[in-house]
């Protein structure tokens, strides 16, 4: 039996080895050419010292001086002394450059684009056969504009389907990959997706959590969902997604199928614009109970314009509440955001 691990170095650039059963994670990794850095085999040094972030493993013998039981305890681990017992994600304290590691580029065929609302378009890719395109669900990659040498990051709006993945952007009139999308694009066309990349990624659920979601901030969101419907959870999940205006709210459907599917989640959705008709004005810290928070044993997963997220913790500040963890990721109102 072989596990997958993930590998996340410090530049954000995601590799994904097998590792055997009873095999070292970092001969696993030597073995398909990424060069943990490592002074020792024996547990000794600590160079090769990481964090597990997710998973199921065995440590090997080492010494305090490497890293100390404590550590241990709280998921640190050291590669060469590490047997994988279940996929796993590893948290790598070096960048790919050092590890010799370059983002791999993937090329796809554009499957289908919908102009889903005037201010967002989603566009679906499909990946050569053999392809072998692994990430996390919140991760991005670079996408390659045909004809201009230039490319845009945007988060994968879903995990892959038989090697179709799916994307949610904003359309920005004037915007190359906007004008690309819907002037150009046809199905069959020929498109290099460059990664996957991205520390904002869904961690193991250990906690109740919250999702927010800013406009095409949406995305990584539907990626998480569809990954906590195939594996479940039984920590409750409140979902707040808000845009400007009511025309922005997409992608509905799947967002009520996601609820229907996932017992424990609970969605709702609001519109900033006083002229809303929307039955929920104002922004989304306005809709997000206390009760959703549960005093701070909670996790929040916030994917928006930096605003909202200089916003939500200004308000959460304010409340007196230090979520466990709060992972977010800004994206510019430009095109070069996802």
């Amino acid at each position: 039996m072989a596990y997958k691990i993930a590998l996340n170095f410090e530049d954000g650039i995601t590799r994904f080895i097998d590792a055997n059963e009873g095999e070292l994670v970092a001969d696993a990794a030597y073995r398909l050419g990424f060069n943990i850095p490592m002074d020792c085999r024996d547990g000794a040094c600590g160079t090769c010292k990481s964090f597990c972030e997710s998973g199921q493993y065995a440590l090997g013998d080492y010494i305090d001086d490497a890293m100390t039981r404590d550590e241990a305890e709280e998921g640190y681990v050291l590669t060469c002394q590490m047997k994988a017992k279940s996929d796993c994600v590893i948290r790598i304290a070096a960048s790919s450059t050092v590890c010799k590691v370059k983002a791999s580029t993937f090329a796809t065929k554009v499957a289908a684009v919908r102009k889903l609302s005037p201010s967002s378009i989603g566009f679906a890719l499909q990946l050569e056969p053999g392809a072998a395109l692994s990430f996390l669900p919140g991760q991005y990659v670079h996408v390659g504009i045909p004809g201009t040498g230039q490319s845009r990051s945007y988060s994968f709006s879903s995990m892959p389907n038989e090697g179709r993945v799916e994307f949610l952007v904003r359309n920005i009139t004037g915007g190359l990959m906007s004008t690309w999308l819907s002037d150009h694009a046809t199905p069959g066309a020929s498109v290099d997706i460059t990664g996957p990349v991205g520390s904002f990624y869904l961690r193991d659920i250990t906690r109740p959590l919250v999702f927010l979601a800013g406009g095409t901030g949406l995305a990584p969101f539907l990626a998480m969902l569809e990954e906590i419907r195939r594996l479940g959870t039984s920590q409750p999940i409140h979902m707040v997604y808000g845009v400007t205006n009511d025309a922005d709210l997409v992608e509905m459907d799947k967002l009520e199928a996601f609820a229907r599917d996932i017992a424990r989640l609970t969605l709702s959705t609001c519109v900033a614009s006083p002229d809303s008709q929307h039955p929920a004005k104002g922004y989304v810290t306005h809709h997000l109970p206390d009760s959703a928070l549960h005093g701070g044993n909670v996790d929040i997963y916030l994917c928006g314009p930096p605003p909202m997220v200089d916003a939500v913790r200004n308000w959460l500040t304010g409340k007196g509440i230090a979520p466990k963890n709060f992972y977010f990721e800004k994206f510019a109102a430009s095109e070069a955001g996802k």
